[in-house]
């Protein structure tokens, strides 16, 4: 049988503003990447995503971005590798923090928006970042873009691995997504989003903008929390998943 861990980005909303559909979203998934207030999320909805995800038995993991919240971490930044162990640091440090309130501790670190496509870009921030994150705690194992630099360099320094692959998001021949500033860089319907799904939990791969089938290793399947469909597309893809025979369950290291 084929597994999968199926994660989202969970705890965006702040203030006033809310974002996504979480308490639909939670029961589907088996991992929650959790915003850190830099570029979304407040202490409050920390504490209630964190508390959810114990309820509902699903991995937690912090979910670091750039200090951006008028942009939503979607924005470049100029950051140099002391700046980026700093952030990195003080993100984790305040959800380890609400975890350990709930009874619970993080198992992973993910990059957020621009970060995440900046850390396989430069090596000196993704040193730096692998570095922060195995200060705070070596156990905690980091997602990343399936087969990219960033996840070798953390490899490198012993920080166990998972491999991202993404739902509804669309990817050009070098394996890198496609730009959410150009045309199609995001699957819209739900047939499109659940059989791409099925491909990469199945090891099948996926196909390019070009028409290229590109293989990618499938630790952990994304979808985002963001979308207006989330919480219909969270329930949709955890159906076709397992009607495929393809077991939803967190990731574990080794």
């Amino acid at each position: 049988m084929h597994r999968i861990d199926l994660n989202c980005d969970m705890g965006e909303s702040f203030g006033a503003w809310n974002m996504g559909a979480d308490e639909a979203v939670m029961p589907c998934i088996s991992s929650a990447n959790i915003a850190c207030g830099f570029h979304a999320g407040d202490a409050s909805v920390m504490r209630r995503t964190v508390a959810a995800a114990v309820a509902a038995d699903v991995a937690i993991g912090a979910h670091v971005g750039l200090p951006d919240l008028a942009g939503f971490g979607r924005r470049r930044m100029a950051l140099d590798p002391q700046a980026a162990y700093d952030i990195t640091v003080v993100q984790i440090g305040a959800l380890a923090a609400v975890a350990h309130t709930q009874g619970a501790r993080l198992r992973h670190v993910k990059p957020h928006g621009a970060l995440y496509h900046m850390l396989d870009e430069d090596s000196a921030l993704a040193e730096a970042t692998a570095r922060a994150i195995r200060d705070v705690d070596a156990r905690l194992y980091v997602f990343g873009r399936s087969q990219g630099p960033w996840l070798r360099m953390a490899a490198s320094m012993g920080l166990e691995v998972c491999h991202e692959v993404f739902a509804d998001r669309t990817y050009r021949d070098d394996g890198t997504l496609m730009p959410r500033s150009e045309p199609g860089a995001s699957l819209h319907g739900m047939e499109a989003v659940t059989s791409q799904a099925v491909r990469l939990a199945q090891g099948q791969g996926v196909v390019t903008g070009t028409g290229k089938m590109l293989s990618l290793k499938a630790d952990t399947l994304c979808i985002h929390g963001d979308r207006d469909d989330a919480g219909t597309l969270a329930q949709t893809l955890r159906r076709h998943l397992e009607s495929a025979g393809i077991r939803i369950a967190r990731h574990e290291p080794g």
